[in-house]
């Protein structure tokens, strides 16, 4: 792992502001920095992104320590520091704007405007400008000056709806899907208005909610509804259109299958030394499966019990039958497929702690991903990046 200055990739040469906290804009700055973009992160001097401060802290042999939650979000992008409260700071920042292919930001909607930052002010100097904010709810609208983190965007977006078992109270996603459903729409967006940018020789304002990414990511849901009238419920690990396609116990653990179609459901049926459930008109069709998919359950859940789970998955993948364990982070982390994807890379921390994190997880023929600068401490590129680009 290098610090290079002339990072190589697809998105090469394109400079990138971030003005991005926590998740949502650090994870699409991140994307963008992955691919080869100079991404200049813009922080704070008393402190700089509140993630930085987020445990787990990795510390050397001297006490100095470094958050592993920020540098996954941060790695190969530069950092500089700058007071938006101060006036020439602001004077250097609408420098930099000036000559910026981007600019992404999640802070509340307005703030940057006020700051004299806000894509009007922006553009007027740099009409070429790719200008993304990213917010709970939008720019504009009645939730525009709603605050928003992650959870209150899964319970206003529908997600909680649908998610957990059916009777039990809400939950919220595992994963933080709000903050990175955003980001994944807001870099997607960001290179598609690059292209129109160069192309035309305008620029765009984007304007990326985490509401809207959610009920973007939520089609097969609110297709559901469209067609029914009747609000989509949480089924815990079960699927409304296919049975069995949820997780069983075995003997030992829980596993779980997902038998499509009417001819991974026989294979099943088969494997369970039940063969006579395959022509039951109960289970006939996977409509039919989906409709009395309790009823299958209950008879399927016993012959489970009586073998273990690496068992049954070794059963499923010789029938050809889609199975996989429910595996934690370790055991997922150390996965065969996960090393041959090479999804795990070794980092270096900027006290000079060895870790590791994830790579970019999308191959792509002629480029080969690589952490070409660690994650930055607060303010270690502000005189580089002004030299740089002014």
């Amino acid at each position: 792992m290098t610090d290079s200055a002339n990072p190589s990739g697809p998105l090469a040469g394109l400079r990138v502001l971030e003005f991005g906290q926590i998740a949502a804009g650090p994870f699409a700055g991140s994307l963008l920095a992955d691919l080869g973009a100079d991404v200049v992160k813009i922080e704070r001097p008393d402190g700089g992104d509140g993630m930085r401060a987020w445990p787990p802290l990795s510390a050397n042999d001297a006490g100095e320590a470094f958050s592993e939650n920020f540098a996954s979000l941060n790695r190969n992008k530069r950092s500089a520091a700058f007071d938006l409260k101060d006036p020439d700071d602001l004077a250097r920042l609408r420098r930099l704007a000036a000559v910026a292919d981007v600019v992404v930001e999640n802070f509340r909607a307005g703030v940057l405007d006020r700051l004299g930052l806000g894509y009007d002010a922006l553009s007027a100097d740099n009409p070429k400008l790719v200008y993304c904010s990213i917010s709970g709810y939008g720019q504009t609208g009645p939730y525009a000056a709603k605050g928003a983190f992650d959870v209150t965007v899964q319970g206003m977006s529908g997600i909680m709806s649908v998610t957990g078992e059916d009777g039990a109270p809400p939950v919220k996603c595992g994963v933080p899907v709000g903050d990175f459903c955003a980001g994944l729409y807001a870099a997607y967006t960001i290179a598609v208005a690059v292209m129109q940018a160069r192309a035309t020789g305008r620029g765009t304002r984007i304007d990326c909610s985490m509401l809207g990414s959610l009920i973007g990511i939520a089609a097969l849901q609110t297709s559901e509804y469209f067609g029914t009238g009747i609000a989509p419920k949480a089924l815990g690990s079960a699927h409304p259109r296919n049975a069995p396609y949820q997780a069983f116990r075995a003997s030992d653990d829980y596993f779980v299958i997902a038998a499509g179609n009417d001819r991974l459901y026989h294979e099943v049926c088969n494997a369970v030394g039940r063969p006579e459930l395959a022509a039951d008109p109960r289970f006939a069709s996977q409509l039919l499966r989906a409709r009395n998919q309790a009823e299958l359950v209950a008879l399927l859940q016993p012959e489970f019990l009586t073998r273990t789970a690496a068992e049954w998955l070794q059963e499923m993948d010789a029938r050809g039958v889609p199975c996989a364990p429910i595996n934690d982070y370790p055991q997922v982390l150390g996965d065969p497929q996960v090393a041959h994807l090479g999804l795990v890379r070794p980092l270096d921390l900027p006290n000079g702690v060895q870790t590791r994190t994830t790579g970019f997880p999308v191959l792509m023929s002629g480029y080969d991903f690589q952490i070409h600068r660690p994650p930055p401490p607060l303010g270690a590129h502000t005189d580089d990046v002004l030299e740089d680009w002014l």
